[in-house]
């Protein structure tokens, strides 16, 4: 599967706002939208009117890093969205806050998806008592998302354990104590927290 293995901040000043990569690192002083806030490359403080089309390209590149995706798997997304009842960006948007590395991010068990998607994979997560290894599993409503019983030692998920879930979305509960979380409702449109103009992706794709 393509995966990018360039800079996270220059995503993030390319898109020109914080798409929150780097987990603290986007909250503190060095972030690279606090030092540098303009695009990447020689040009990047050149100023220019952009196109209907570069408006909307830069709003499908912003939400595809967003959520740790590449082209084709976005793509898929937006195709879903369309077969299903109501408006497609919306259920293109939930679907994408419905996927596990996102949900194990929502929770607070990782700093950035990133770091959920890395968890995911190396197996520290189970969902209704199950192992899954699949960043893009679709959780459903009543699903309890948790860290394995034999993987809560590790000293990432210590600070977890002490503290209080904070800014922890309505459609989630989860308690600290056991690093489990549980899916009441299935996301809606006004839950996505990044600032995100689907029609813009949904002009894009019907072109």
């Amino acid at each position: 599967m393509a995966k990018y293995t360039g800079a996270d901040c220059r995503l993030c000043r390319r898109e020109g706002v914080k798409l929150f990569l780097k987990g603290e690192r986007c909250l503190s002083g060095k972030c690279a939208m606090e030092k540098r806030p303009t695009p990447p490359g020689q040009h990047g403080d050149a100023r220019k009117k952009a196109s209907s089309y570069a408006v909307q390209l830069r709003e499908k590149q912003k939400c595809k890093r967003i959520y740790g995706l590449c082209e084709k798997q976005f793509k898929g997304y937006f195709d879903k969205a369309e077969t299903m009842r109501g408006v497609s960006g919306e259920n293109m948007l939930i679907l994408l806050e419905r996927r596990l590395d996102n949900v194990v991010f929502r929770l607070g068990l990782a700093s950035s998806r990133a770091q959920a998607r890395q968890f995911v994979c190396h197996g520290l997560i189970s969902v209704n008592g199950k192992r899954v290894d699949i960043p893009s599993y679709l959780i459903k409503k009543g699903d309890v998302v948790s860290v394995k019983e034999n993987k809560a030692d590790k000293k990432c998920f210590a600070a977890i354990k002490e503290g209080k879930a904070l800014g922890l979305p309505k459609w989630l509960e989860f308690d600290n104590a056991t690093l489990t979380g549980k899916v009441l409702e299935l996301p809606e449109r006004a839950d996505v927290e990044q600032k995100i103009e689907e029609h813009l992706i949904v002009e894009l794709y019907s072109k």
